[in-house]
């Protein structure tokens, strides 16, 4: 494969069901590294563990124990049945000598006879990437200083479709955004398709919808992921994602949201195919 995305979730087999891997600072968000990469780090292994690539990730499962920060990380992998046809596995990441971390379940798949629709839609109005604000456009002179984040500065660039800036002054309706999102080096594989591992890092950025349903907060927040599920429902062969998020629930401390994960060609313009879903708990930490 050879890109950053494949380089920085590459896993190393030491025998046993174990293997090392490494995650790069680049990735921290508000201070840990982003779930997704952690989690697409233990698929990698699993993926490894399994050595079948004709089964490939149908589901996973990611529950966030403990904490795991940057630097050298174990992947301990166990293969609970693997199968002709399908196959389920269950792999913890954690920091060296850390008894917790963060625990995946998975399903591995081969292709099988079935049915063919989707009962989803995307956002009615998509403007195409090149006709939407990125994240890195300057913020105009009246917004508050802040420092870019290198996973969105270095990373991943995301266009908003719908949603509001941080600066912008809105009356708050709905929880919901959408965005265009894409790796500053798309990791496609041999056969031109997106590393399904590169969708569930993605698809865990869902905190943005509670922040469009609250509007400006005088008290900064921020939103830990509790778990992450995501359904790999079809092969993506674009760059550019659309990525619908809306947070349907919000209580005691905690918020409920989902992501759909459109493939609508290079460009945007594309008949959309839904390619990922996924669903997330999180909960609310006020710093300071």
């Amino acid at each position: 494969m050879g890109s950053p995305f494949s380089e920085a979730t590459a896993v190393r087999a030491e025998g046993s069901g174990r293997f090392a891997a490494h995650i790069d600072e680049a990735w921290n968000l508000r201070p840990l590294p982003q779930g997704g990469i952690v989690t697409a780090i233990a698929l990698r292994a699993m993926a490894e563990a399994l050595g079948d690539p004709a089964q490939t990730l149908r589901t996973l499962h990611t529950t966030f124990a403990a904490q795991v920060a940057h630097g050298p990380v174990d992947v301990e992998v166990e293969v609970l049945r693997r199968g002709r046809s399908m196959s389920h596995l269950r792999a913890e990441v954690t920091n060296r000598d850390a008894p917790r971390g963060h625990l995946t379940a998975a399903v591995f798949g081969a292709g099988r006879s079935g049915f063919d629709f989707t009962d989803l839609e995307p956002p009615a109005e998509r403007p195409r990437p090149d006709d939407c604000p990125s994240f890195r456009d300057p913020p105009p002179p009246e917004a508050d200083e802040f420092v870019p984040m290198p996973f969105w500065n270095q990373l991943v660039e995301g266009r908003a479709v719908l949603g509001h800036a941080p600066w912008e002054d809105y009356v708050p309706e709905r929880a919901e955004r959408a965005m265009w999102y894409r790796f500053d080096d798309p990791p496609f594989l041999d056969d031109g398709t997106l590393d399904p591992a590169a969708l569930v890092v993605l698809a865990d950025t869902m905190p943005g919808a509670v922040g469009e349903r609250i509007g400006p907060q005088e008290r900064p927040w921020f939103a830990p992921s509790v778990d992450l599920t995501v359904h790999v429902l079809q092969e993506c062969r674009s760059p550019w994602l659309l990525a619908h998020n809306r947070a349907r629930h919000a209580s005691d401390g905690y918020a409920s949201a989902d992501m759909a994960l459109w493939d609508c060609g290079p460009d945007g313009g594309a008949e959309p195919r839904l390619v990922a879903y996924a669903t997330q708990l999180f909960l609310f930490t006020f710093p300071g």
